[in-house]
């Protein structure tokens, strides 16, 4: 079939409006670029605007001495010792102008008696390295993503950001020197195609968590933009290393934030006891998330999980008082009435481990440039892509991310990639002809998914995807249940392949198309996660290898990479973790053991 094309040009293209892509978006725009702006939801219906507990910076405003390197530390060690730490000294450093930045800008956070922002506690943040607990996360109650997102928008429109709302992105637009020149989407309300050519395309697409059956994610957290570059023949990174949040409403999967326990909260077994205790005697239930999951998996494992079937684990937050409850955590207790039926004030939430935040992504450097391994350099930057937020990994988190440290991630690494954007371009440069192929093969692939004729329906084949990965996955893996799942898992990308049914060919608000489009998103980035897992052969972080439990930092200290052929088959590679910080401010932080 042939479609009409719409075509735009514009200096830069950024894809998601969430956390990242508006504050890219911000920086890009106020510097003179003309900037759009693509975005699948309405800008503050980003996932970012679910974001509870807060956002990491060494204000030092509860009075306790905190500063950047004490940051940092934790970091790499919350890391387990993955993560870059060039990166994650630029991130930490620019913490605190990145939160005083937002206030000014208008983002409401909440206040000291003394009028300063206010911070809570989260799991892993120490001072001291390591030897004392601190208060570390700036909040605006339990609404933080909330409040950046809302201010962040106002501002694009104040700088003349152009939004595409309601646009579903399909493919980037590679030409043949392997150079990104924009992207195709597809306008849902009126069914046209828009081409829009632009001198940097950045991906600010989010996760992917919905490839688990529970998790914490919207049901637009599809990684589209993570699939595109892996159809764009280029490499995702760490895609082994999938969070759980601690505490997931048993059932529903709704998130109640870390805050939660940050204010005081706890967590106990059937037994009534405080069994952190046992797992992390410093830290307790502030410990990082992987370990946190892995002692309340173990509890229910051991026949102490809580209720009639005894598979979750209670957190108690009614000895806090209503007052601290509706000053510091009014959304969560409205959310535990709703989705569990409880009275924070008077009992306990019943949680259990749920799918959370994705540490890996399109690979960049610390400028948000996208990089690939050619040639034998897995520093190599593509020309013209860009990648921040949850889509990318820079590394900040390695192999398990810091709660507080992923609205720090979108907006510092938002910001740097405005930065770049605007030392590397000129407003209104020319754009070079665009091969028509880089539009055929986007097409090829919309046709053959609308015209699709077989018997099973998107979210039948989606199940089946979301049930292996949530069974074969998990927080305990080994390798044969891994391999069993991706025996599964090609079962069901060959089930897409020959028996997908789109029953609705149309192209306006064709629900029943983007759910399909989505699905073939999700299933490239959950076969590459099941290879990239098979592949590691030790436990670190969030990857927790039963028949591997050590961490092995002679041959795994290094970061994966997964290609994903045309015919479907994985291709793994690695490149060295970035050991050596940015600056000479600070020494490069050996690994050893990871306790809390």
């Amino acid at each position: 079939m042939t479609y009409e094309i719409v075509d735009h040009t514009y200096d830069i293209v950024i894809v998601g409006a969430g956390g990242a892509g508006l504050r890219a978006a911000l920086g890009m725009a106020a510097s003179g670029l003309r900037t759009a702006c693509v975005t699948k939801v309405f800008p503050t219906r980003s996932h970012t605007v679910a974001a509870q507990g807060g956002m990491a910076a060494s204000l030092g405003n509860m009075g306790d001495g905190d500063n950047w390197r004490f940051h940092m530390y934790d970091t790499v060690k919350g890391s387990d010792w993955l993560g870059d730490q060039d990166a994650i000294e630029y991130m930490c450093r620019e913490a605190v102008p990145a939160v005083l930045e937002l206030e000014h800008f208008g983002v409401p956070f909440s206040r000291t008696s003394e009028g300063k922002i206010y911070q809570r506690p989260f799991g892993g943040q120490t001072i001291d390295f390591g030897r004392q607990m601190t208060q570390r996360t700036c909040a605006a109650a339990d609404r933080t993503g909330h409040a950046i997102l809302h201010t962040l928008y106002q501002q694009c429109l104040k700088h003349d950001t152009e939004f595409f709302v309601e646009y579903f992105a399909l493919d980037l637009l590679m030409d043949d020197d392997g150079v990104c020149r924009g992207l195709l989407a597809w306008n849902m309300e009126d069914g046209t195609l828009h081409r829009f050519r632009a001198h940097r395309t950045v991906l600010a697409t989010g996760g992917y968590g919905r490839v688990y059956f529970s998790c914490t994610a919207a049901h637009t957290c599809t990684g589209d933009g993570n699939a595109m570059v892996l159809r764009a023949g280029l490499p995702l990174e760490d895609m082994e290393f999938m969070q759980f949040h601690p505490s997931g409403i048993y059932g529903s999967g709704c998130l109640i934030t870390e805050g939660a326990r940050g204010e005081g909260g706890y967590f106990t077994n059937a037994q009534d006891e405080r069994f952190m205790e046992r797992y992390a005697p410093s830290a307790k239930d502030l410990a990082g998330r992987d370990v946190v999951c892995r002692a309340m998996t173990i509890e229910i494992n051991e026949g102490r999980g809580c209720g009639p079937q005894k598979d979750y684990i209670e957190l108690h937050l009614e000895h806090l008082g209503a007052d601290i409850l509706h000053e510091r955590l009014p959304g969560i207790s409205e959310t535990a009435k709703i989705f569990a039926g409880v009275d924070v004030t008077r009992e306990p939430i019943p949680v259990l481990p749920t799918v959370h935040y994705n540490m890996g992504g399109v690979p960049t450097n610390l400028h948000g440039e996208v990089v690939t391994k050619r040639q034998g350099d897995p520093e190599s930057v593509v020309q013209g892509l860009m990648a921040i937020g949850e889509a990318a990994c820079v590394s900040v988190h390695g192999a398990n991310r810091l709660g507080s440290n992923s609205l720090l991630d979108i907006i510092v690494f938002g910001r740097a990639a405005a930065l770049r954007a605007t030392e590397t371009l000129h407003r209104g440069e020319g754009h070079p002809t665009l091969p028509d192929e880089a539009s055929d093969r986007a097409i090829a692939r919309l046709d053959r998914i609308r015209w699709s004729k077989g018997k099973s329906g998107a979210g039948a084949i989606r199940l089946a995807m979301q049930r292996t990965m949530q069974r074969h996955c998990a927080v305990f893996r080994t390798g044969s249940l891994l391999k069993e799942g991706a025996d599964r898992l090609d079962e069901v990308i060959a089930m897409m392949r020959n028996d997908l049914g789109v029953a609705d060919r149309s192209m306006m608000f064709n629900t029943d198309l983007t759910e399909a489009l989505e699905l073939d998103n999700m299933l490239a980035q959950a076969s590459v996660s099941l290879r990239s897992a098979i592949g590691r052969n030790e436990s670190r972080g969030a990857h927790a290898r039963e028949d591997f439990p050590k961490r092995d930092d002679e041959a795994w200290l290094r970061h994966t990479l997964s290609w994903l052929d045309q015919d479907g088959r994985v291709r793994l590679d690695y490149r060295p973790v970035h050991l050596q910080p940015l600056s000479n401010d600070v020494a490069t932080i050996p690994p050893k053991e990871r306790v809390y």
